[in-house]
Parts: structure tokens; C-alpha cells; sequence
């Protein structure tokens, strides 16, 4: 096991490429199924979650070589519709892959995904979108088993625009007979992606970005090349860092476009962010202000992956300011971490209560889950003193070496191992 060692109080400077988006990468690839030829990847991330994947698609028969951040998969030889158990344990998007199993096989076994701990996640909205398909479902335990002699498409009303279970009908509807509609569907970027993919391949897909996505079955695919979406997280990641280090920081390859509301309420904070194309400078030379309230919620609003990051922010700024979490009732566990930093936050319901601070302070912590994490290194760097962030497994599914990528903008952090514990295995790094 390994930890962060974070020397904090020094501003972040420089310019950094922002990396290709792994949530666009992991369902693009469940995608790869639908086709029975060679998919060519570009910008994908070098992640924890994307060797998951590669290892789930090469116990399914398909062939994989990765250089760099190229990935090609051959298809060609799939042979199986059953994902192990052990490796779904490990990632929750491996549940991506049953729409497109189910399209191309006619019938997947798959297990509960397993994934952060932030929250109740059902993927009851996955399974009821399949079965308006026309998939016959039975779950046995923890088992879930789902076949279809023929996919036909339908009208499907989301109770709630579910970016997974959206993504999971797409796929599936892609090679079901005649027209589906997904209602209330959602708009992230990442699903926007997703269909510019499929219809790189053949997929006859119209909507994506809006509520109301339109798909016309198509019965077959063709091999393509496609370069993934950086990665909007990561980029609002090094914004808020930036800004919470009194920095002066330029982010090149990035969508300022899929950042609108991040660089709205940053912005009312008193940070100046100036875009140009596909490059952000993002600058903060003095105390932020407060944000009266604010409240995370499905795309275009304001992100709950982001959520945890701008409480740090806001923990920095001055006066009271008020966060809502609206999309996962377990994303406040990072709370009590930074309140061990010298923060003051109350939590009350799903309603955080930030009074910002003048400093932060290093202290010994635990990353919870992957933005938890994030949220805490970025705290470090912002600190007076030494901080240690332990659980790093759960930063390295979302961010590719981010001990690398801060210190090329001046950050004094280290990767090291943890005294007395066994040292992790190569092939479980990023980097």
C-alpha cells in the first residue's frame, strides 16, 4: 500500500495537457463489443478503472494492444457474454457492458458492480431500460442473467437521467430492430461521446446533449478510429487547485464548454479564468469569496464529482457559504478529514455549512473514494505543513499518476509506500 506525502503552501505554476476522459473511455470501449472487427482508441487514460476493463474484454476473447494512449481491440474473437465476478468486484462501469453483450450475444451474465462508496447506486434504471428492449431479466443473489431473442426498439421514460443507464440503453438500442427513444435521458459530455462513437461505426444515434436521445437500429458495425474527450473532472481538478493555491496555472487540451458551471461559480469567487479555444489560465492572487449556496446536480448543472473539490475551495474563502448534495447521499465523508485540517464545516442533512478558515493545516488522512481523495490532496497542497493522504488506490481509478501531473506545476508531493505494508505491484500503478 502507498500514501501521498504533500509539502503544502506553495502556489501551483505552469502549463499541463489535460488527460483523455475515463468516463468516456469505459463505455466507448464496452462499446467495442457491438463491433466484430478492430476498434483503434486514442487518448485513452492510463487508469486503474481502464486496466479493469482491458482485462474484462480480454477474458471475454477479445484481443488488446496498448501503446502509449492508444488502445486496439480486436473483436473479432469474442467468445463469451459472462463477465468473471472478481473483475466486475473491482469497477462499477463494467456494468457498461451488458447493453452491448446482450445486443451481441443475445444473452450476459453479469454481477453486482462493485466501485466508491458514495452512496446508493441501483442499476434498477440499467435493467428496466433492457427489459423495455425486450430483455427477459433474472437476478439470483447477487447473479443477474439476461436474455433476448431480439432487441426491438421502445419509448423508455428514465425516472431519473441515470448517465449509466443511459449509456447502457444507447448501446443496446444501437443494434435493437426499429426506433428507440430515451426520455429524460442525460446530457453529459461523456454521452454526447459516446454517440459520436457509435455512429463512427455505423449507429444511426441523434440527441445526445439534450433529453431526448433517438436511436435507429442498425444491423451491423464497422471498424473505426476515435480519440476520447479530455476529461472534464481532471481539468476542473487542476482549476480548483490552482485557485486554491493562489496559482497561476494554463490547462491545454480542455472544453471549457464542459466546465461552464464550475467556471461560473469560480468566478463569483473572485478567480480569473481566461479560455481561448482548448486552453484555460486559470489565476487566483487574493482570498476568495463566499458562495451564498450552491447545489450539485445532473449536467448541465453544477457536478457532484466536483462537489468535494470546491469545499475545499470554499473552506478557503471568506464567510459562510452553503453546498446541497442532490445526486449521492454518501458524498460528504471527505467532511470530517478536512475538518481534521483545520476546516470549519457542518453537515447537517444533505446541506454542508463551510465557514472559511484564514489557513489549512497538514494532518494524517484517508481518501474515502476517488473525488474524496482528489478533495484532499488538493487541500494539502493549499496547507501549511505536511499532509499525508492515505487509500490512494481510490485517486488512481480517476487520475493517471496525479503525484506526477501536480509536481509538473511545482507541487512538493511524493508517492511512497506505507511502513509495514507490502509494496503495491507495478501492474496496479498508474503511470
Amino acid at each position: 500500500m502507498e500514501k501521498l506525502v504533500i509539502e503544502g503552501g506553495k502556489p501551483l505554476s505552469g502549463t499541463i495537457r489535460i488527460q483523455g476522459a475515463k468516463n468516456a473511455a469505459l463505455p466507448i470501449m464496452a462499446a467495442s463489443v457491438l463491433c466484430q472487427g478492430e476498434i483503434a482508441l486514442g487518448n485513452v487514460p492510463d487508469l486503474l478503472d481502464i486496466r479493469v476493463m482491458l482485462d474484462i474484454l480480454t477474458a471475454l476473447g477479445s484481443k488488446v494492444q496498448r501503446e502509449e494512449d492508444r488502445i486496439q481491440l480486436d473483436m473479432s474473437g469474442l467468445h463469451s457474454s459472462h463477465i468473471p465476478e472478481e473483475l466486475m468486484k473491482q469497477m462499477r462501469s463494467s456494468i457498461f457492458l451488458m447493453g452491448p453483450l446482450l445486443a451481441r450475444f443475445g444473452a450476459v451474465t453479469v454481477y453486482q458492480p462493485g466501485g466508491c462508496a458514495i452512496g446508493e447506486r441501483k442499476i434498477n434504471l440499467h435493467l428496466q431500460g433492457l427489459e423495455a428492449l425486450g430483455a427477459v431479466i433474472e437476478e439470483d443473489g447477487n447473479t443477474i442473467r439476461c436474455r433476448a431473442d431480439k432487441l426491438k426498439g421502445a419509448d423508455i421514460l428514465l425516472d431519473f437521467p441515470s448517465v449509466g443507464a443511459t449509456e447502457n440503453i444507447m448501446m443496446a438500442a444501437a443494434a435493437a430492430e426499429g426506433r428507440t427513444t430515451i426520455h429524460n435521458a442525460a446530457r453529459e459530455p461523456e454521452i454526447q461521446d459516446l454517440q459520436h462513437f457509435l455512429n463512427a461505426m455505423g449507429a444511426r444515434i441523434y440527441g445526445a446533449g439534450t433529453d431526448t436521445i433517438t436511436i435507429d437500429g442498425v444491423a451491423r458495425f464497422t471498424p473505426c478510429t476515435y480519440r476520447i474527450i479530455p476529461d472534464r473532472i481532471v481539468a476542473g481538478t487542476l482549476l480548483v487547485a490552482a485557485a486554491a493555491t493562489r496559482g497561476n496555472v494554463t490547462l491545454e487540451e480542455v472544453n471549457p464548454q464542459h466546465l461552464t458551471s464550475l467556471i461560473h461559480v469560480m468566478k463569483r469567487s473572485g478567480v480569473q479564468i481566461i479560455s481561448s479555444g482548448d486552453i484555460m489560465n486559470v489565476q487566483c492572487h487574493n482570498r476568495p469569496k463566499r458562495i451564498e449556496r450552491m447545489m450539485t446536480s445532473p449536467y448541465p448543472a453544477f457536478p457532484t464529482d466536483l462537489q468535494s473539490l470546491l469545499m475545499v475551495f470554499l473552506s478557503l474563502a471568506d464567510g459562510l457559504s452553503i453546498i446541497k448534495e442532490t445526486v449521492f447521499e454518501g458524498r460528504f465523508k471527505h467532511v470530517d478529514e478536512l475538518n481534521r485540517m483545520g476546516a470549519d464545516i457542518h453537515v447537517d442533512m444533505n446541506a454542508a455549512f463551510i465557514k472559511g478558515v484564514p489557513r489549512l493545516y497538514g494532518a494524517t488522512v484517508e481518501a474515502t473514494d476517488l473525488r474524496a481523495g482528489a478533495a484532499l490532496v488538493v487541500a494539502g497542497l493549499a496547507a501549511h505543513g505536511t499532509t499525508v493522504v492515505e487509500q490512494i488506490h481510490h485517486i488512481d481509478r480517476g487520475y493517471e499518476q496525479i503525484e506526477g501531473m501536480l509536481a509538473r506545476l511545482g507541487a512538493r508531493i511524493r508517492r511512497t509506500p506505507i511502513e509495514g505494508s507490502a509494496p503495491t505491484p507495478l501492474a496496479d500503478r498508474t503511470g
